[in-house]
């Protein structure tokens, strides 16, 4: 396997070369089951999530029988208690053997859930092996990336072999991007502004190339970086950029898209479009940069803009 593409749901269609192999014992399965710990945002508490249905996709499950799916909140202060473990052990599908040592699995996983800052713990499957013992067959975790600096042995396992080059080198530089099919490239500050820049440029009949939210922190050279990775996909044939600047300075932005439409020699056109500090001084930057940047402070035309001036390939 080492060093050939494996092609799954989770790579996409381009696959992933495998670097490491993974070998453990081999042990057969009695029941399978499904387990995960997520973030309930609803309810703002952890959340667990159990099937009897386990070892298949579990979106699957829910389509064809929702009911397989039982879902349990955690108390915050409480945790998870033997009582509530015992509830959802119940659901599993083990036999009685398993009960004990599955609620204490339950017990454990959420402790790993909490001490190491997962958004994430999902066991597909938890099973019961043929001597009744419970096992974590196949696992999947996340982690919180702003508690890096709390979980610093998690985040030295990190593989960025396994990663998109360009959102690894975003990264470095405080920016989320993450790329897509289209031809028109996004800068924006903050994630529901940047899904909603994507929804407008597809409502307008363009095709986003891909989401990058510059944060609150952005500064001239990170908005000059933001140039760099995006003009790196050779289907982009436009730029718009659109920043609300609460935390971010409209001039700063203004700063570091004059500079990366000079150091890069841009044939492709950009449209900005600005609100909020400092606008009446991005503005002016803007003016007298005598770059041709098509400038607006409203979003729809701005969005019509882009659209019209960079067709679909």
């Amino acid at each position: 396997m080492l060093g050939h593409k494996l092609i799954t749901k989770q790579t996409g269609a381009a696959g992933k070369e495998v670097t490491a192999v993974y070998i453990v014992e081999r042990r057969d399965a009695k029941t399978e089951a499904y387990l995960a710990f997520l973030l309930d945002r609803a309810s703002q508490t952890p959340m667990i999530v159990a099937s009897s249905q386990g070892g298949m996709d579990i979106e699957g499950v829910a389509a064809k029988d929702p009911n397989a799916i039982k879902t349990f909140s955690v108390p915050l202060k409480e945790g998870v208690s033997d009582k509530l473990a015992a509830e959802v052990a119940s659901v599993l599908g083990f036999s009685q053997e398993a009960q004990a040592e599955a609620a204490k699995t339950v017990q454990n996983l959420y402790k790993v859930f909490t001490e190491r800052d997962c958004t994430q713990v999902e066991i597909n499957p938890l099973s019961e092996s043929t001597d009744s013992r419970v096992l974590a067959m196949d696992a999947k975790l996340g982690f919180d990336d702003n508690a890096s600096f709390r979980q610093q042995e998690v985040f030295s396992w990190r593989d960025t072999t396994q990663e998109d080059p360009q959102e690894a080198e975003a990264a470095k530089y405080g920016l989320n991007f993450i790329k897509l099919d289209g031809n028109i490239a996004n800068i924006v500050n903050g994630a529901g502004l940047a899904m909603a820049t994507m929804d407008i440029i597809k409502l307008y009949g363009g095709e986003p190339a891909n989401f990058l939210d510059c944060g609150g922190t952005a500064t001239p050279q990170t908005i000059e970086k933001a140039f760099e990775l995006i003009l790196s996909d050779k289907k982009v044939n436009g730029i718009f950029v659109n920043i609300f600047g609460g935390i971010v300075r409209c001039d700063y932005v203004a700063e570091g898209l004059i500079a990366a439409t000079k150091n890069f020699k841009l044939d492709i056109p950009v449209v900005v479009r600005l609100q909020g500090t400092n606008l009446a001084k991005a503005k002016e930057l803007i003016e007298n940069s005598g770059l041709k940047l098509f400038a607006f402070e409203d979003l729809d035309p701005a969005a019509e803009k882009i659209v019209s001036l960079a067709p679909k390939k």
